[in-house]
């Protein structure tokens, strides 16, 4: 078992229920899924540097991206309906308690200049959004190998009622929200 669900069974269940006065293990918020997104709007041009984001969300997450498609056509960005302007993963299970383990050890130090993510990015309904501005901070990518910086969109989705809940389960879990 991941070190990050075993922590999330033995520390935070006890914490939250006593913190929101739970009566079953059931109420509790957990983790539903991670979503990772890149958008490469360059991919109306050049095929390539959508295969290359995709390579690269590969190497990140450890499975294979789903290639995500224009909805809509917009003339003023010579982009039609149906064409490929992306790449998305979604993480369930272990390999999302390995993924957000990863990324509260390793990756989020790595960010230049951090001093904790913001405690506003949650939806309203205990799900928390943050962007990163580079893929090179993520360890299994190679500096040399790159063709173009990219950032990332990372969704995590929790059964949290409120924002108060999905930040306790987070702050919990080792996220590290800045101090307001």
């Amino acid at each position: 078992m991941n070190r990050l669900r075993t922590k999330y069974e033995s520390e935070v269940i006890p914490a939250l229920k006593k913190e929101y006065d739970y009566k079953n293990v059931n109420e509790v918020p957990k983790l539903v899924k991670i979503t990772l997104n890149i958008g490469v709007g360059q991919a109306t041009q050049n095929k390539a540097i959508l295969d290359n984001a995709v390579k690269d969300l590969m190497q990140i997450s450890g499975r294979k991206p789903v290639i995500t498609k224009a909805k809509k056509s917009i003339s003023n960005f010579k982009l039609r309906e149906g064409m490929p302007i992306g790449c998305m993963v979604t993480l369930r299970g272990e390999i999302m308690y390995e993924f957000l383990d990863k990324l509260i050890a390793i990756v989020i130090p790595r960010i230049r200049d951090f001093r904790g993510i913001s405690p506003k990015s949650f939806d309203g309904r205990g799900n928390y959004s943050m962007g990163i501005k580079e893929q090179t901070v993520f360890p299994e990518i190679e500096y040399d190998k790159i063709d173009a910086v990219r950032g990332m969109n990372i969704s995590i989705v929790t059964t949290a009622r409120t924002d108060a809940e999905g930040r306790s389960l987070l702050r919990d879990l080792g996220m590290p929200f800045k101090k307001n």
